[in-house]
C-alpha cells in the first residue's frame, strides 16, 4: 500500500493566541511531507513509526466517540502488515508533524469522510478541525486540530475564531528582496512542556492584558497585511511582535537565541518570531532584504518559505 502525500505546515502569525481565542494564519510547507506506506521488513524509523501506530490504534479505540467513526478492522490488518508513516517532516519543530500523520490516517480509515473535493462548508470545516483535535489529542495532550486540518486540505486556512475558520486565498509569491524562512534552533522542541509555562503565565493578570493589547492586537495587524500585501506595514507590525514575544515569551525561545533574536530587532536584517509553540525546532524569519538576512544569520541553517 501507499498512501497519498500529506503536507507539513506552517502557522505564520497566531501562535498561542489561537488557543486563547485570536486570529491566526497557517499555510502548507510541501519541502516536507508524509505518507502511509507499509513493508514487510521493518527496523529503525519505520519500526518505530508501526509501534507509534499501535498506540494511536488503542487510543482511537479506547477513546471512539460519536464525532467520528474508523475502520478498525482495516487499520489493525495494515499495521500488523508493516504499515508506517514514511515522513521526511522533522518532528519536535512546530511544523506538524503528527498533523499530517492524523490527516493521513483520517483519509484512509474513516468512515463517512468528509473529502477535500467536497464544498467545504465552514460546519464542515468545523467539524473536521474538531475530529481532528480530537485524533491529535493522542500526540499533545491538547490540540487546536489545525495542523491535521491544513495538511488535510493543503489550503492556506485563516482562523477568525475557534468558530470561525475559512480557507485563505493569499498572495502569489513575488521575485522580490523580501522573504519569510525559517531559522533551525537544531533543538527539538516539545510541545506540551511549552502549553503547560503559557497556561501558567495566563494566570497572572498582567500577562493576561499584554496578550489582549499588544501581542493579539499585533498578531491580527500582520494577518490583515499579509493577506492585502501590505508589505512596509507588515514589517512594522512583525518587529512590533517580535519585540513583545521577546520580552514575554523568553522561555519559548531557546536560550542561544535571544541575542540573536534581539540583534535583528536593533539591525532590522530581520525579525524572528515563534514557529508553532517553541521551546527549540525552528524559529521563524521575516526579512525585507533575504540576502542581508543570510549574511547577518550565516552561521546558522536557513529555509526559505515564502518571497515578496
Amino acid at each position: 500500500m501507499k498512501g497519498p502525500l500529506f503536507y507539513a505546515k506552517i502557522l505564520l502569525f497566531g501562535e498561542y493566541g489561537i488557543i486563547k481565542d485570536s486570529k491566526g494564519l497557517a499555510i502548507p510547507f510541501s519541502s516536507y511531507k508524509g505518507a502511509l506506506k507499509s513493508s514487510t521488513k521493518l527496523s529503525g524509523e519505520a519500526q518505530k513509526s508501526n509501534q507509534n501506530l499501535i498506540k494511536l490504534y488503542n487510543y482511537l479505540i479506547a477513546n471512539s466517540t460519536k464525532l467520528v467513526s474508523f475502520d478498525f478492522t482495516s487499520f489493525k490488518n495494515d499495521i500488523d502488515s508493516g504499515m508506517y508513516f514514511d515522513s521526511s517532516i522533522p518532528q519536535g519543530y512546530g511544523v506538524g508533524s503528527s498533523g499530517a500523520l492524523v490527516a493521513s490516517i483520517y483519509d484512509q480509515y474513516a468512515n463517512d469522510k468528509i473529502t477535500i473535493l467536497e464544498n467545504l462548508t465552514r460546519d464542515k470545516l468545523l467539524k473536521l478541525k474538531e475530529i481532528f483535535s480530537f485524533m491529535e489529542s493522542f500526540f499533545h495532550g491538547k490540540s487546536s486540530g489545525l495542523d491535521p486540518l491544513n495538511s488535510y486540505l493543503s489550503l492556506p486556512i485563516l482562523i477568525n475564531s475557534k468558530t470561525n475558520i475559512e480557507p485563505a486565498g493569499i498572495p502569489s509569491q513575488k521575485e522580490g528582496k523580501g522573504a519569510v524562512f525559517l531559522l533551525d534552533s537544531e533543538q527539538v522542541g516539545e510541545t506540551e512542556p511549552m502549553v503547560s509555562i503559557f497556561m501558567n503565565k495566563m494566570k497572572n493578570e498582567g500577562f493576561r492584558k499584554m496578550l489582549n493589547e499588544e501581542f493579539v492586537s499585533y498578531t491580527d495587524a500582520c494577518i490583515d497585511d499579509f493577506l492585502h500585501g501590505n508589505i512596509n506595514s507588515l514589517f512594522g507590525n512583525v518587529k512590533n511582535l517580535s519585540k513583545v514575544v521577546l520580552a514575554n515569551f523568553k522561555p519559548m525561545i531557546p536560550m542561544a537565541f535571544h541575542k540573536i533574536w534581539e540583534k535583528g530587532i536593533k539591525t532590522n536584517d530581520y525579525y524572528l518570531k515563534l514557529c508553532g509553540s517553541g521551546g527549540g525546532g525552528y524559529i521563524l524569519g521575516f526579512a525585507q532584504d533575504y540576502e542581508k538576512a543570510k549574511n547577518s544569520l550565516k552561521d546558522y541553517k536557513l529555509e526559505l518559505v515564502y518571497r515578496f
